[in-house]
């Protein structure tokens, strides 16, 4: 497997950090390039170094396939007013990058100064100290390189006039996203037109499907073979429309890693459904009780949890929390902890699955090495 290193001019500082890096990836079997030499056509990891007011991007991966690791260095902790702002701050430095994870090391004093904070795109977001950092980094981000995608859809437009308009089922979804929002479960979205320019805006929607930032997902049972589920990068508090805001999944094709969705005529051909998809379908396929699963990035104490913070959308997370699903007393009223994300629930019905979750979740969820 390989890997490379991108480093911005302005970031040579962080050289020492990432040749470290890539020798521990060398130790571990990869095949790391040298300094100053492009990525291959072949490079499955990149090392990315730049700066917090990234202006320009240097690389633009090819496909989601290629696992992006973003390294940056703030010299001031004391520049953020509170974390929300220090999260924003990196945030804009994963979308622009369009990296699997930013590494955001800052100096100096205050309350984040001294401390290096990890960033995913599902918001997970921890602090560690600055110490062995660049163990910690490869670490998490070996396994994850060979991690396998499935965030491509094919849409057909083959859906039945009678379910243009959705049904008793998809009906339930939409009101139950607007339950969410009203349980404050929906974290608060930064707009991605805040952060990203009209050109960076169209490689987000080129290799993501990405239109705007959104979190958590619901999905809901037809039929033995297909599911209602939420959109990808809608306002899961205002479900409205088939095809844009609820898309029917019908099937997955292992070959080409693309989820199957039956729509309307017309639909906009970059629509997308959760890149949550293949989890959801794995579990539904695995255990004929399930009726309902609800994705939210909150917590419950004490539930198991992923041994890896796999990516979403990628295969592995889906095997993994399936599995665990099958493992649980009740497999068809299942809930399993993502690392450092969030929850997966499973349920009878959505009704039934918010009955149970209602006044016991909390909205922090604790970093887990």
């Amino acid at each position: 497997m390989k890997a490379a290193y991108v480093i911005d001019p302005r970031a040579e500082g962080l050289i020492p950090l990432l040749r470290e890096m890539g020798d521990l990836l060398a130790a571990r079997g990869f095949d790391v390039s040298p300094v100053g030499e492009p990525p291959p056509r072949d490079v499955k990891l990149v090392l990315h170094a730049t700066v917090p007011e990234i202006d320009r991007v240097l690389y633009v991966r090819p496909d989601p396939s290629v696992f992006v690791a973003t390294v940056v260095e703030s010299p001031d902790g004391t520049r953020w007013p509170d974390v929300e702002s220090l999260k924003r701050d990196t945030y804009r430095v994963l979308v622009k990058t369009m990296s699997n994870v930013v590494v955001h090391r800052v100096g100096g004093g205050g309350e984040f100064g001294g401390k290096v904070h990890f960033m995913t795109p599902e918001l997970g977001f921890r602090t560690r100290p600055d110490e062995e950092l660049a163990r910690r980094i490869v670490d998490y981000v070996a396994p994850l390189a060979e991690s396998k995608v499935v965030i491509r859809n094919r849409l057909d437009e083959d859906l039945p006039e009678e379910l243009w308009q959705g049904d008793e089922v998809a009906r339930s979804l939409m009101a139950h996203g607007r339950k969410l929002a009203e349980m404050n479960l929906l974290p608060q979205v930064f707009d991605i037109r805040s952060l990203l320019d009209e050109r960076d805006l169209r490689l987000a929607m080129k290799i993501f499907g990405l239109k705007q930032l959104s979190y958590g997902n619901l999905s809901a049972r037809r039929d033995a073979e297909t599911f209602w589920m939420t959109g990808r990068g809608v306002d899961k508090g205002n479900l409205r429309e088939i095809g844009r805001d609820v898309f029917l999944v019908k099937g997955y094709d292992p070959e080409t890693a693309t989820i199957l969705l039956s729509v309307p005529p017309g639909t906009d051909p970059t629509a997308r459904v959760s890149v949550d998809a293949i989890e959801h379908y794995k579990i539904y396929r695995a255990v004929p009780e399930v009726g309902a699963i609800v994705h939210v990035h909150a917590w419950l104490p004490g539930v198991p949890a992923t041994l890896q913070s796999w990516p979403c959308g990628t295969e592995q997370l889906a095997d993994e929390v399936r599995d665990l699903v099958l493992a649980a007393p009740d497999p068809s009223r299942a809930v399993i902890g993502l690392r450092n994300h969030g929850l997966t629930i499973t349920g009878h019905s959505l009704e039934e699955i918010f009955e149970r979750i209602e006044g016991k979740l909390v909205q922090e969820i604790p970093p887990l090495e």
